[in-house]
């Protein structure tokens, strides 16, 4: 097994990789030139397989090994960036108005570029690898990770276990957090048309205000989680959107309002869909009013299988040390859509730490090139661990 120093060659070009990367940002499917970065330096690797393409700008690449026959596993990094308006200030800073790389895909993307130009060099395994390079994690369905799924990369390059990782800040560098099950939440999504009759805002009584229906919706849904759920379960709903009108002296004929949904269970997705329109049905009829109601999964729930969470921890263990994996980490709220690939094989999800930065989805948030030898030799003694000869 290899340890850090290995790699500390490795991360001077990866920075640079990632350097550019974060000043060229793209968003969801429309990543042009980045899928062509990554396809560049792929072939420049003397990597042969290369398919790209694959849910219109994803790729994926084959390492075979010299060790031997053996099954082909999947290492995924994402590649979009979001619609942000970027605050780091760092000499490397976005070049594009709006679009920055806010969740540190520029250094996932970089860390398994890093790691496929040394096991292409070096191929000591067995079996195969398969890189994985994804679009539009950022997506709200269908994402890129599902949208890879249907189009059946699996099956296609024959992959038999897959793996994630993705940084985490607040973590300290050179370290892991992972967790056996569920990782991650499931995300949903839903949107609410309130449906009243507007007027002049100084002759409420004319009018069947759905701006104060709503409100009672927003608060009414509170108790769908406080109230209606065994607390010991995890269930988050919020309302994040509310657009009515747009004039002090307006009451508008309809108040559109959308918010998401999280949980660690499958059954209570069925739930919250349910009640949610329940709820915001029954109080708006109370008022003699009425709803319109769409609910979008959006991605299950990120659950790391036992065995290949254990191939996680010892590989990590054995770059770092026991003492530097979590492998008890608290499950976080958040949602991935590498949580379809799960579905679709076993595997597991690792968070890399990225010290103390701004946190994801923040303007000033930026990837710590610091971690990046971390994350290379993760990848290398992950495929050591699971593909030994």
């Amino acid at each position: 097994m290899y340890s850090v120093e290995n790699f500390r060659d490795l991360q001077r070009e990866a920075t640079a990789w990632r350097r550019y990367l974060h000043e060229n940002p793209e968003l969801d499917y429309q990543l042009h030139n980045t899928a062509k970065f990554v396809a560049e330096k792929l072939a420049s690797f003397g990597i042969n397989h290369i398919e790209t393409g694959i849910a219109e700008t994803g790729i994926v690449a084959l390492i075979q090994g010299e060790g031997g026959e053996g099954p082909t596993i999947g290492l995924r990094a994402d590649m979009d960036a979001l619609p942000i308006l970027e605050a780091s200030k760092k000499p490397w800073s976005s070049k594009i108005a709006d679009k920055m790389h806010a969740c540190g895909h520029d250094g996932h993307t970089a860390m398994l570029l890093a790691a496929a130009k040394y096991l292409a060099s070096t191929r000591n395994f067995r079996g195969s690898v398969a890189l994985i390079f994804q679009p539009a994690e950022e997506v709200v369905a269908p994402s890129g990770g599902q949208r890879m799924v249907q189009e059946g990369i699996m099956d296609r390059f024959g992959i038999s276990q897959v793996f994630g990782m993705h940084n985490r800040p607040g973590i300290e560098i050179g370290k892991f957090g992972i967790c056996d099950g569920p990782i991650m939440a499931s995300q949903d999504d839903f949107d609410i048309v309130v449906k009243g009759k507007g007027g002049h805002a100084a002759k409420p009584h004319e009018t069947l205000d759905p701006v104060v229906i709503a409100a009672q919706i927003i608060v009414g849904l509170q108790t769908v989680v406080s109230r209606n759920t065994n607390p010991i379960d995890s269930l988050v709903i919020s309302v994040t959107k509310l657009n009515a009108a747009q004039a002090y002296n307006i009451i508008p004929d309809d108040v559109e309002m959308s918010g998401t949904v999280r949980t660690l269970s499958p059954c209570l997705r069925d739930f919250a869909e349910r009640q949610i329109l329940a709820c915001a049905q029954g109080i708006a009829r109370g008022f003699g009013a009425d709803v319109e109601f769409r609910y979008y999964r959006s991605a299950p729930v990120t659950f790391n299988h036992t065995e290949q969470t254990d191939l996680a921890i010892r590989a990590a263990r054995n770059l770092v040390g026991a003492a530097s994996v979590d492998d008890k980490m608290r499950v976080t709220m958040g949602a991935e859509d590498f949580a379809y690939m799960l579905e679709a094989r076993p595997g597991s999800f690792i968070f890399l730490g990225n010290g103390p930065t701004a946190g994801l989805h923040h303007p000033a948030y930026d990837f710590n090139d610091e971690a990046l030898p971390y994350g290379i030799g993760y990848w290398v003694n992950l495929v050591q661990t699971v593909l030994a000869k």
